[in-house]
């Protein structure tokens, strides 16, 4: 009865999803014969078809069919001030009036680099790139290069992009490999998060090859948890006193918290940093940024091929674009630190609202603006770790998500957790609680 009670429910909201997104389909149907699956990355993809969005400003998108949905997914998280902000977009102007790619050294690179290095402490030299996983790509092989070992340990569920180099143990099961192509899967183990107890036996049984441990403070997709500070401490003392490297990715969280990056909050002493997403304002980046004696390996002037780590960036490095967006979001955060306290709290509230609404049945993970609700089962009761996330029933969690879009106008990218913007208010927040009361 249940079952039935279901897939009734289902199928009701895929009947309005389909009434009112017509062109969205006609579109996507066509996008399916051009592209992989119709889409561009894979995780874009929901049943029955993604809407095909035609504009977005400040807290919304609007699709081909002129329905309007307050967002939360906000650029895969990279939106802190929102879709289009004015001062942003004005800054963007000016710069195209210019033009938008040089392909040599520019001076918006200098100035976007000058506030970077001056919010995070461990930025002694950067390198830029055009995404996240360039920058965790280079990241791992300025590792093995400086220590002239092999071994990267990665969390179980972290994600650091698409590269060879770290794509293992990402999906549940994490045994399971997770692609076809991928080799030397050897050289990259995996440990638990927040246990440091086996986390650091693993480590130990790696420590004569191990070049380095890549960890996020906050789990992005892998269930928006945050570390326990302690257990990012200890990694790190063992990779000092192992000459192995400790690399934080804060692609996520770098900017998402406060003014610079959550490492200082955690006084911790990270070897290289990437950073991503709020750092660009929009336009596709990546940095790699650390100590100067590790950077300075990626200096290849004067040196055989054996001494450097060949560490590049590509046609569309340090585009003038970029750097503009880039250092036009930072310098509005730098001057407007009330961003900051405004989407945090509201970041609390959410938690604490949902977390009432579902009375018990859901735990709500994250921190600051960012959140995500997990629908407890498995005799799960916290989640603190990727395992315990996985356990939980992801399929409940695409449908409470897609009974928002299909019905209420608030828009997550299924399964995925929520980030807050600058241009979001309480109000946005209680409707999307009063959306979650009516989908109990």
């Amino acid at each position: 009865m249940i079952d039935g009670f279901l897939r009734k429910w289902i199928l009701d909201y895929s009947k309005e999803y389909k009434k009112k997104t017509k062109t969205s389909a006609k579109l996507f149907a066509k996008s399916s014969k051009l592209h992989v699956n119709g889409v561009s990355h894979n995780i874009r993809y929901y049943e029955p078809y993604p809407f095909v969005v035609k504009s977005s400003l400040g807290k919304n998108l609007v699709d081909v069919d002129s329905n309007k949905y307050t967002d939360y997914w906000m650029g895969h998280w990279a939106l802190i001030l929102g879709h289009g902000p004015k001062n942003v977009k004005d800054s963007l102007k000016k710069q195209i009036e210019k033009s938008w790619m040089y392909g040599t050294v520019n001076e918006q690179t200098i100035l976007l680099s000058e506030l970077i290095s001056k919010a995070v402490p461990v930025a002694e030299k950067i390198r830029y790139v055009t995404s996240g996983t360039e920058a965790t790509m280079y990241a791992v092989r300025l590792a093995r290069s400086v220590t002239g070992k092999k071994i990267i340990a990665k969390i179980d569920g972290g994600w650091h992009g698409y590269t060879s180099d770290l794509l293992k143990s990402v999906n549940w099961p994490f045994t399971e490999s997770e692609s076809s192509g991928v080799v030397n899967e050897e050289q990259i183990v995996s440990i638990p998060y927040n246990d440091l107890e086996k986390s650091l036996s693993i480590l130990k049984k790696y420590s004569k090859n191990l070049a380095g441990v890549i960890i996020e403070p906050v789990l992005g997709g892998g269930g928006c948890i945050p570390a326990n500070p302690d257990y990012l401490k200890g990694v790190q003392e063992f990779c000092k006193k192992n000459n192995s490297l400790f690399i934080l990715d804060e692609i996520v969280t770098g900017f998402r918290f406060r003014f610079g990056c959550l490492y200082p909050t955690m006084k911790l002493d990270p070897d290289i940093v990437t950073l991503g997403k709020i750092v660009g304002g929009g336009m596709a980046i990546g940095v790699m940024c650390g100590k100067k004696e590790i950077m300075e390996a990626a200096d290849t002037t004067g040196k055989k091929k054996s001494e450097r780590s060949y560490v590049g960036g590509g046609t569309f490095s340090a585009n003038p674009a970029s750097m503009t967006t880039g250092f036009a979001t930072l310098n509005h955060l730098k001057s407007k630190k009330s961003v900051y306290s405004k989407i945090n709290d509201l970041g609390e509230y959410t938690r604490k609202e949902i977390g009432k609404v579902f009375d018990g049945k859901v735990t709500v993970t994250g921190k600051g603006s960012l959140f995500m609700t997990h629908f407890l089962k498995n005799g799960v009761t916290e989640v603190t770790n990727s395992i315990q996330a996985a356990k939980c029933d992801s399929a409940l969690l695409a449908k409470y998500h897609f009974k928002m879009i299909a019905h209420d106008g608030i828009f997550f990218l299924p399964g995925k957790l929520g980030a807050i913007s600058d241009a979001h208010t309480k109000a946005d927040i209680k409707k999307m609680v009063k959306a979650s009361e009516n989908f109990i």
